[in-house]
Order: structure tokens, then C-alpha cells, then sequence
């Protein structure tokens, strides 16, 4: 039997993922659904090109089936897997891949009749091509994925602990590989996986206690709607920023997804960007922002004093890993410095935050990283390396949210709304 090595692509935008019907043109599987997907090498020439690898095979299929190649981010390449089909004599090597994409315009070519962009659990329940769902389980977001993803923010990751509960929730539905109690230790699981990140918290206990009848699809139906509600109000709360600071000289630091969808918006007249050590993620942000056409200047944490002190900055715009219930902000350290520098030279600093970044609780769950990103030579010295700090609410000009500012009785009716959201585990 013939083994012909193909690749299957999965476009995600707003949790939903693109699926094309097959026309008669592609020979194989007419009319059935599928994502994006091709032979790796076409012929046998081209299977000793160095282009015709499952990664430039994966770019190739998404610019011909959708015309959205520049539109897409790589997330994540499955395990290859095989697929038998008896009766055409073959045996395809799946190779999956699952790509974070900006636009839902698609550009469809002969081989497809029709697409939609549809929860993944539709995969479930329609005429797919043989194992899309296995190709779909294998780049998936996860417990683990949640919990090991250090290159994005909070409320990325709130989305997808949101989708990992809504695909368990439609498995439990329509394979019977659940129930209640099943998916109550998964939120659980999503709960402990990332403790520092209230939102993760407060979306994942929002589906949870909506699922009023404690059934799968009760669950699934919650954390579909949270996933919209979750976008929504995290692309809103960028917006209230970016009207606050718009064309302003802007001071900022660490990545934020929120925060750089304000700068998309708020056309800043240029902006300082710290590093934002030990991780360097303002490395990053200032790339993409120069990219753009910003004005940008890059420089090292320590250096912000200074530069604040002679630059003539009009604001500082931040994250927030959790906003606590006394209105103190936990974020990526060197946050504290910089509002700290900020309120020496007259900069209002703003927080930039959704609501369910608001703790029910007081005390912060700070991170650590390996003290080896700080020092590792053979002195006997103990070394302290923090990956978030907490800024007191005094140092805040505003925390503006989706709602616009809160002020500290609003945050504090918030914090007891999300600790009464608690309450589903508590009667599981």
C-alpha cells in the first residue's frame, strides 16, 4: 500500500476553526469537510526539493485553498499520523498543524465548495474526511498547553483554557467519554494549571457555574459563549485605552495582548518600549510595533527612569496579570519600577485590563522564574528572580476596562461578583 505524506491545517480566529467542503476536482472525498490540506510533495520530483517539507507544504495550501497565508501565525505541528483507506489502495501520512489566523476574508480555489468557520466540535457531528478529528485533537490547546505557554499573555490563554473545556464538554456529549464529574476535574485541572492568572480563573468558574443543568452540553454551549464574551470584551477594553492615549508619546513594557491592540488603535506618536527582562518579551512587541510604522525606541528596564525623566513622555500603558480586590496591579516585574518613575515625573500610568482580570481575593500568586536566568555561575549568593510584582492602586491614574475606568468600589463589587462564581466547585 502506497503512503503518500499530506498535511491538514486548522485556521483559528475567535476559537472558531475554518472548514472547507470538497469539490469533485480533488478526486478523493467528494463533498465531505475538511481543513486546509494537500500532498507535501507532488511529484516525485518534487519530493527531493527542500521546499516540499510538511511546514512549506502547510504555508503553500493555506495561500492556494484560502488566500490567507499572510494572514496566519503558526501555533503548533502535531505528532504525524498514519490513515488507511482500503479502498483506495492508500495510506496517508497526516502531518497536522494549527495556525492562529487574523481574517476570516477566505479566497476559495475549485477544490473547495463551500467553507465555514464553525466551532471545532463540528467536527464531531458532520461528513468529515477519515481522522480530521484526530488531527484536530493533536494540536489542540490543553491542560499542559495552558499550562506550559510562556509567549502569551493572560487573556489568550483564558480563551483557550475556555476551549479545552468546550471540546472535552462536546466529547462528553457525543461520544459518551463524560459527564458532570468528568468535566468538573477538568476545570479543575485548568484552574491549577495557571494560578497566577485570575482571568483564566474567572472565565473557566463563568462557564462552570453557567452550565445550569450540569450536563456536557450545557458546559459546551457556556464556554462557547464565553469564548465570544471573553473576545469581546478583552478587543473593548483595548479600544477604552486607545481612545485614552491616542496619539500620545507612549511608555510601555512586558507583552500584552490587549495593550498592543490599544497601540494598534491609539496611533501613539512614538513609544519606549523596556525589554522586559528575564523573558524579553518587549523585545518582541517592539519589533512588531516597528513593523507597523511606530517610531519606537527600545532600551533596557533599568534605563526607563532616566528616559522618562528626559523624554517628554505623555503616558505609561500596562497589562495587568490580575488586578487584586484592593486595586493593586500584579504584572510582569519592572512594573512597579516604571509607575513608580512615572508618578516621579508627572506620567499618568493606565492599566489596560477586562474585567475578569479581577481578583476575588487580596493576595497575589507571584511567579518565579529559574534563578539561572539571573545568575548561573558557582558563587555562593541566593538569587531572587520575579516574574510579576504588584503596583499599589495610588501609583494608577486609571484602571480602564471595557466599561471604561473603575474605581476602587466598582473593583471591589467585581471582586465579590467572581468570588461568587466559585461556588459551582464548591457543590460539585
Amino acid at each position: 500500500m502506497d503512503e503518500t505524506p499530506v498535511v491538514t491545517c486548522f485556521l483559528r480566529n475567535r476559537g472558531d476553526v475554518l472548514l472547507l467542503r470538497r469539490s469533485d476536482a480533488v478526486g478523493s472525498y467528494t463533498g465531505q469537510w475538511g481543513g486546509v490540506a494537500g500532498h507535501v510533495a507532488r511529484d516525485s520530483a518534487a519530493a527531493t526539493d527542500p521546499d516540499s517539507t510538511p511546514d512549506a507544504a502547510a504555508r503553500r495550501e493555506i495561500d492556494e485553498e484560502t488566500g490567507l497565508a499572510d494572514a496566519v501565525t503558526l501555533v503548533r505541528r502535531g505528532d504525524p499520523f498514519p490513515v488507511e483507506d482500503a479502498d483506495l489502495d492508500r495510506r496517508w501520512l497526516v502531518h497536522p498543524y494549527v495556525f492562529d489566523c487574523s481574517s476570516r476574508d477566505v479566497t476559495l480555489d475549485d477544490e473547495t465548495t463551500e467553507c465555514e468557520w464553525v466551532s471545532p466540535t463540528e467536527i464531531l457531528r458532520r461528513p468529515t474526511v477519515p481522522k480530521l478529528w484526530t488531527s484536530y485533537d493533536r494540536v489542540r490547546p490543553t491542560v499542559e498547553t495552558v499550562a506550559d505557554d510562556r509567549d502569551h499573555g493572560a487573556a489568550y490563554l483564558s480563551v483557550r483554557a475556555l476551549e479545552v473545556l468546550r471540546d472535552a464538554a462536546a466529547l462528553a456529549a457525543e461520544r459518551d467519554a463524560g459527564d458532570w464529574a468528568t468535566l468538573a476535574d477538568r476545570a479543575r485541572d485548568l484552574l491549577a494549571a495557571r494560578p497566577s492568572m485570575t482571568v483564566v480563573r474567572n472565565r473557566v468558574n463563568r462557564a462552570m457555574s453557567g452550565a445550569d443543568d450540569r450536563t456536557p452540553t450545557a458546559v459546551e454551549d457556556a464556554a462557547h459563549e464565553g469564548i465570544e464574551t471573553a473576545l469581546d470584551a478583552d478587543a473593548a477594553a483595548a479600544d477604552r485605552a486607545a481612545e485614552r492615549v491616542a496619539g500620545a508619546a507612549i511608555v510601555t513594557l512586558s507583552r500584552s495582548g490587549t495593550v498592543e491592540r490599544a497601540l494598534s488603535s491609539a496611533d501613539p506618536e512614538r513609544l519606549l518600549i523596556a525589554e522586559s527582562r528575564p523573558g524579553g518579551e518587549g523585545v518582541g512587541v517592539a519589533e512588531r510595533r516597528v513593523e507597523t510604522g511606530d517610531d519606537v525606541t527600545l532600551a533596557p528596564d533599568a534605563a526607563l527612569p532616566w528616559l522618562l525623566a528626559n523624554g517628554d513622555y505623555d503616558a505609561a500603558l500596562v497589562g495587568a496579570d490580575t488586578v487584586l480586590a484592593d486595586g493593586r496591579v500584579v504584572n510582569k516585574v519592572g512594573t512597579r519600577a516604571l509607575a513608580l518613575a512615572a508618578a516621579r515625573e508627572d506620567v499618568p500610568l493606565y492599566v489596560v485590563a477586562a474585567r475578569d482580570k479581577i481578583s476575588p481575593d487580596s493576595s497575589p500568586h507571584l511567579e518565579t522564574v529559574d534563578p539561572a536566568t539571573v545568575y548561573d555561575g558557582d558563587a555562593a549568593l541566593s538569587v531572587a528572580a520575579p516574574l510579576f510584582d504588584v503596583t499599589p492602586p495610588d501609583l494608577v491614574a486609571g484602571l480602564v476596562t471595557e466599561d471604561g475606568l473603575l474605581d476602587a468600589d466598582e473593583v471591589s463589587a467585581l471582586a465579590d461578583e467572581h468570588r461568587d462564581l466559585a461556588d459551582w466547585n464548591a457543590k460539585a
